[in-house]
């Protein structure tokens, strides 16, 4: 899939702080999102565990993750959240899209929601 940007508010669950708000990259082949930790620390999020991710390179790396509210277009949803490294580009996973019920359009990369979610 091409660069897809969209505007998302992170923050966490009890929204006792300030979000955290960024464009971040759709990445439809990455499972949770991911932030830099300093702005999920300063968002309130807390690290809850701790996981090993592959890289796009096939790099396992190991992070720390936490839970937090996520936002975009209208739409709201709980979701995991990597402690990612400072110099990432932040990054919107494929669970977050489908709590949310927006999927991604393959030919123009635009986000639209879905009239309904599957429950089949």
């Amino acid at each position: 899939m091409g660069l897809t940007k969209v505007t998302v508010a992170v923050r966490d669950l009890a929204k006792a702080k300030r979000p955290y708000e960024h464009d971040f990259l759709v990445d439809t082949g990455a499972i949770d999102c991911l932030v830099p930790a300093s702005r999920l620390k300063k968002a309130g999020v807390k690290p809850e565990g701790r996981a090993v991710y592959e890289l796009a390179d096939g790099t396992p790396v190991e992070y720390e993750y936490g839970f937090a509210r996520v936002a975009f277009m209208g739409a709201e949803t709980v979701a995991q959240v990597i402690f990612g490294p400072e110099n990432a580009d932040p990054i919107l996973g494929a669970v977050a899209l489908e709590n949310t019920g927006i999927g991604v359009d393959p030919r123009s990369k635009k986000l639209l929601k879905m009239t309904a979610k599957a429950l089949k």
